[in-house]
């Protein structure tokens, strides 16, 4: 028994592990993810010092120290030093934001879907690739010494997006979210470290949790880094591109909605080609359905990275990747994404008129804002309003890292809902909610 009496000791958490249990660090791990999973601890909660739960459990330090690893490395617990540990805001959030099936009695407006009126020329162009008489080598598998044109094709889709590359530099995903793992899985070793906003994207959360890297939120500045809707000026992309060099880091530029802009700023990759791998996905600036992402490697990555991508994927569908890049060599691609503009404009006009008495962070073209919230209410509250009333939004408690504080805001998906009469009625939805809280 520990020499000091905790009976009447302040303590955050006073675990009940079962000792017998081997090993005993596993067991301290699971009870804290059971009692975060009941409530005991909340979002925030920091807890005891490792020498003082030590010294409670009758334990050795080291044993804590890696029940607390564990739990850091799945994204249960945050770490700052000279601060303590914290329960994560995002320990219970649920990170994977497109449901399994369409929820039928909602308006959705939570997921980042671009509007469905504009795939005419992918449309057309399919059933004519169909009609060709070598049609069926669409569907056999692809090889990559037959890619040469298609990899071309990245290249003018890529330079439209900001960044200059060739050919040798180019790779194919099923996807962004794809890429990402591929690259996380070569170049990362679980506990390794990736600087990030303090609200980032989903999907690399679940990735880093699956691969135990860890995300660290880093304080940005003007909240450029943040995916709340804002555009890095050119002159703070010079300046990461510049850190990189100096301490021979690379970045990872998921370049999702560089195209959603009329004259795109340069991508920071052009500052530092070397130091950036550059992802273009298709699915927010043409079509999600195309499941195909480009990624412009570094050649002392490229390798690595293809490996993983070739064990994650095999290879990409041979009939998406002949059908995006006469998509783009024939400059259909232009129209696409200029139709997905003018929508985005229209809805965001709407957005702007019947919530104009409230804060909504985005830009014009942009596919997603960021409501800004009363005092009075969290996101994560407002998300589940919003659900009894009929509308999905998604709260920032789920891009929230580590013990970062969560904005109080929710994410609106203006592209989302099928008709213009859907988003009003969604929008309305929202709006009477706002005015209970006012």
């Amino acid at each position: 028994m520990p020499i000091n009496s905790f009976e009447n000791y302040p303590m955050s958490w006073k675990p009940s592990v079962d000792k017998t249990r081997k090993p005993i660090y596993q067991a301290i791990a699971g009870q804290l993810e059971q009692d975060i999973i009941k409530g005991v601890l909340l979002p925030g909660t920091k807890l005891p010092p490792q020498r003082e739960l030590a010294d409670y459990l009758d334990l050795n330090l080291s044993t804590i120290s890696k029940a607390f690893k564990v739990c850091e490395l799945r994204g249960l617990l945050s770490a700052t030093v000279g601060s303590g540990t914290f329960v994560s805001y995002d320990a219970l959030s649920n990170a994977y934001l497109l449901e399994d099936i369409k929820p039928s009695h909602l308006i959705e407006m939570g997921a980042t879907l671009p509007d469905n009126d504009s795939y005419e020329p992918l449309l057309l162009q399919l059933k004519d690739m169909l009609q060709e008489t070598d049609y069926e080598k669409w569907f056999s598998y692809g090889r990559p010494g037959e890619s040469l044109w298609q990899k071309d094709a990245a290249v003018k889709l890529i330079r439209r997006g900001g960044f200059k590359t060739t050919v040798d530099h180019i790779l194919f995903a099923n996807g962004g979210q794809n890429a990402i793992a591929a690259i996380l899985a070569s170049l990362y070793q679980p506990g390794d470290r990736i600087g990030v906003d303090h609200h980032t994207y989903p999907g690399l959360k679940t990735v880093a949790a699956m691969l135990s890297v860890q995300l660290v939120p880093i304080k940005s500045e003007n909240n450029e880094m943040s995916p709340t809707a804002c555009c890095m000026s050119v002159e703070n992309r010079e300046r990461l591109a510049v850190i990189a060099k100096k301490y021979n880091q690379f970045i990872i530029e998921d370049a999702t909605y560089h195209l959603h802009h009329e004259q795109p700023m340069p991508a920071v990759a052009s500052y530092a080609p070397e130091q950036v791998i550059y992802i273009a996905s298709l699915s927010k600036s043409i079509a999600p359905g195309l499941r195909l992402a480009y990624v412009a490697a570094p050649s002392r990555f490229k390798d690595p990275i293809a490996k993983a991508l070739y064990n994650l994927n095999i290879s990409v569908s041979p009939l998406l990747a002949e059908l995006t890049a006469r998509i783009i060599v024939s400059n259909q691609f232009e129209s696409l994404v200029e139709n997905h503009r003018e929508q985005a404009i229209l809805r965001n006009r709407i957005v702007n008129q019947c919530l104009k008495n409230y804060t909504c962070l985005g830009m014009e073209t942009g596919i997603f804002r960021w409501l800004l919230l009363p005092e009075k209410i969290t996101g994560a509250e407002f998300e589940i309003l919003a659900a009894q009333q009929g509308v999905q939004v998604y709260a920032a408690e789920r891009f929230v890292v580590g013990n970062s504080c969560p904005a109080r805001a929710v994410r609106i998906a203006v592209c989302a809902p099928k008709t213009i009469r859907e988003l009003e009625q969604g929008l309305i939805i929202l709006k009477r909610l706002l005015n209970d809280y006012l």
